[in-house]
């Protein structure tokens, strides 16, 4: 296993799902994981798993949403842990929440996907670059999906948002190339969350089938991925061992986009 020790990371969405899968690993390999989400319950558990397994971890229950808050978040986790040397920008909202076309689309909707998927990395990576290129180390991680690469029938705001976080990753990878950091996305496909069951049964209502008759077709491998399908790639691109990757998005969707 890659070792994170004497590291300090942070994992936004980390309540449940694939951030929470990424937090677990990443305290696994030694780093000490600073989670965020809104439900404090969630993060009650999850900190309380990483301890008992024998980690490191402290919980900041956040809504990024708000417009000064991943500026808040971290500082309070530098001042916490110290300075934060692993940023997985995963919390978002998912197309499942309010699908629609674009004609009938809510722009409210619209307006907070974006915040979220979006806005909420950016201030974020913002936020903890001055002292990753300060310390000439850094990694930047953003779980994004391949709906970034292909489209989401009624998410147009997901599909966006995320294609957005890609055009995002690249840039700051390119700015921050020569000076220790690299920036990376994860491009999960479908995977056994709460928010994608919500979006396989908004479909199979829309197509009048069942949930588990489109479930087994998702993927070319068969079924959904789980979130722990997702984690070791964000320990690889956390590690030493990744300095020379950056500025890439990576698929684990179970063979569904095999064109880049």
């Amino acid at each position: 296993m890659f070792s994170l020790n004497h590291r300090v990371a942070l994992v936004t969405g980390a309540g449940r799902g694939i951030g929470r899968a990424i937090a677990e690993a990443l305290a696994q390999a030694g780093a000490r994981v600073a989670v965020t989400a809104r439900t404090t319950r969630e993060l009650d558990d999850v900190v309380a798993g990483i301890h008992q397994a024998g980690g490191h971890a402290v919980e900041l229950a956040a809504d990024l949403s708000q417009p000064d808050v991943p500026y808040q978040v971290a500082k309070q986790v530098a001042s916490q842990l110290g300075p934060i040397d692993i940023l997985v920008n995963n919390a978002g909202i998912g197309s499942s929440s309010n699908p629609k076309p674009v004609i009938d689309f809510d722009d409210d909707f619209w307006e907070l996907s974006l915040t979220l998927n979006l806005t909420a990395p950016y201030k974020l990576s913002k936020a903890v670059l001055p002292a990753m290129i300060e310390r000439k180390r850094g990694r930047i991680i953003n779980v994004a999906s391949i709906n970034g690469k292909l489209p989401s029938l009624h998410g147009a705001a997901y599909s966006a948002s995320k294609h957005g976080l890609l055009g995002l990753t690249k840039t700051l990878a390119l700015e921050t190339a020569s000076q220790g950091v690299t920036v990376n996305a994860i491009c999960p496909g479908p995977v056994h969350t709460l928010m994608n069951d919500k979006r396989l049964e908004y479909d199979a209502q829309r197509k009048g089938t069942t949930v588990a008759d489109i479930e087994k077709s998702l993927t070319p491998i068969g079924g959904r991925l789980e979130p722990i399908d997702i984690a070791p790639l964000a320990v690889y691109l956390a590690s030493d061992e990744a300095r020379a990757v950056t500025g890439q998005s990576w698929n684990i969707d179970g063979g569904i986009c095999m064109a880049g």
